[in-house]
């Protein structure tokens, strides 16, 4: 896939307080992108500079290769679908869609077959004459979605647009926006803090943090393989601990040496190292890692066992049960073991 989007070295302040610091990124056609991270991390604002409603202090923002900073939003290839929908109320479903083709003055038949194609796709066949105001939240949401993509973009700008649905919905939507997504053929870039978010639905991740990028990669890189111990807590669960890395493929935490599959560290270079919850077992104490298991909830498809070693609570997704003051040891394989680089600036 070729490049859509390119960033270069973009900068962006507000009231002398940076929210973007050199950001680098390039977004493909046909992807879905995501940019993850918590409130205030600045993906909303890089959202809003791709789609012209914010200017860069400095850096660059090329569509297909030519420079967006000089285009109005009106006459960029890109919708914006925003966490609050704004549809207008005193329109039905059909013209709340239409608006944007009967600004262009296209031909009326032109616009019903446009509406009527857009509507199957968000699945709200016989929708066009329902009043806003009572449509559920999901159904505005598609009414949203519907109004961006009707115009044909060639890039969709979603900010957080399952936030306010609940669960299931949410859930639900997740898959759904995917399906249009690949229905459509076109770039998605979606904002999000929710990590399941980011993990179900994306083509590319990426994660942010104080208006910078620290880690890109596919939501199976992402989660196996973090950078740093931020990503490593921010993306699902992880057992962080700090240890020391021996040579390759061997690494010493909690007092013993363990095999594992990563090299490239200097000898005896401190680490900190990540063991995911669902990839440890619990044997009775053997006399490596032992502990005691000190709490238990049951989580529908698994427990989450809380083991204490040494004053250090380890996480355990396990589908086995265990007794509260039971005496364990955590095992795991050296796949399940991920080495990083210590890193103060992201801890």
């Amino acid at each position: 896939m070729k490049k859509l989007i390119e960033i270069k070295d973009l900068t962006k302040s507000f009231d002398d307080v940076q929210v973007l610091s050199n950001i680098n990124l390039y977004i493909r056609e046909n992807e879905f992108i995501t940019l993850l991270g918590p409130s205030g991390c600045g993906k909303t604002t890089l959202l809003r500079l791709i789609g012209g409603f914010e200017f860069p202090d400095s850096g660059l923002i090329t569509f297909e290769g030519k420079d967006l900073k000089s285009l109005p939003p009106h006459d960029r290839k890109i919708n914006t679908v925003f966490q609050k929908y704004a549809l207008f109320p005193h329109l039905n479903v059909f013209h709340n869609i239409a608006f944007g083709l009967k600004i262009k003055k296209l031909p009326k038949q032109d616009i019903d077959d446009a509406v009527k194609n857009v509507l199957k796709l968000v699945k709200l066949e016989g929708f066009e004459d329902r009043n806003i105001k009572t449509l559920s939240g999901g159904q505005q949401q598609r009414v949203a979605i519907a109004r961006a993509v009707v115009n044909k973009p060639r890039l969709l700008l979603l900010d957080e647009p399952l936030a306010a649905l609940d669960l299931k919905l949410r859930q639900d939507m997740q898959y759904e926006l995917k399906e249009m997504q690949r229905a459509l053929g076109i770039t998605f870039i979606f904002v999000t803090h929710d990590q399941e978010e980011a993990l179900t639905m994306s083509d590319t991740v990426v994660v942010m943090r104080d208006g910078e990028i620290l880690q890109i990669g596919t939501p199976e890189d992402i989660y196996n393989e973090p950078k740093n111990r931020f990503v490593a807590s921010f993306i699902g669960e992880s057992n962080i601990v700090a240890g020391v890395m021996i040579k390759d493929y061997l690494v010493n935490f909690e007092g013993f040496q363990f095999t594992c599959v990563d090299k490239g560290f200097d000898p005896n270079q401190d680490v900190d190292v990540v063991i995911r919850p669902e990839d440890i077992e619990l044997v009775p104490a053997k006399g490596e890692i032992d502990g005691v298991v000190t709490d238990m909830i049951f989580k529908g498809v698994h427990y989450e066992i809380i083991v204490d070693v040494k004053g250090k609570e380890y996480v355990i997704h396990s589908i086995n049960p265990q007794k509260i003051g039971a005496k364990v040891s955590i095992t795991f394989e050296p796949e399940a073991i991920h080495v990083m680089e210590k890193n103060a600036k992201f801890t």
